[in-house]
């Protein structure tokens, strides 16, 4: 057996994923924060802003991508020192668009959260009916 590679950073850095459906309604989205806090303690990475981002998505897929009988998808992949959130639902006819709200309305800011908390964001259409919203976050 030859010695390429096998010492390289790329094989020593495991690649981590977690993956669940969740129902599109309030209670699924605060299982993806509840879920994704614990699955990121057990691998040792900070809290803090990823659980704060799927809180966003996770609400946005449960209001704004919701159809009756159908689940959203939260995944979360860790590669090196990246950690990508995505949330995939079944609206892919609805694409997000931060926008700023009138003073005294009490949401439409998620994804002015996101836009601030997360090096990078975007949306990735799917399989119709699906999108896919997407964050990531360097540690």
């Amino acid at each position: 057996m030859s010695d390429v590679k096998q010492n390289s950073p790329e094989l020593r850095t495991p690649i981590r994923n977690f993956s669940l459906q969740l129902s599109a309604t309030p209670r699924g989205a605060r299982l993806a924060r509840l879920l994704t806090t614990e699955q990121l303690r057990s691998w040792g990475l900070p809290l803090d802003p990823a659980r704060q981002v799927v809180a966003e998505l996770s609400v946005n897929a449960a209001t704004h991508g919701r159809i009756p009988g159908r689940d959203f998808r939260l995944l979360l992949y860790v590669v090196a020192a990246t950690l990508r959130i995505e949330v995939t639902d079944t609206r892919g006819d609805r694409l997000p668009s931060p926008q700023l709200p009138g003073p005294d309305t009490e949401s439409g800011r998620g994804l002015l959260l996101v836009d601030a908390l997360a090096d990078r964001w975007g949306v990735t259409p799917g399989l119709s009916p699906r999108k896919t919203v997407w964050a990531e976050l360097d540690f």
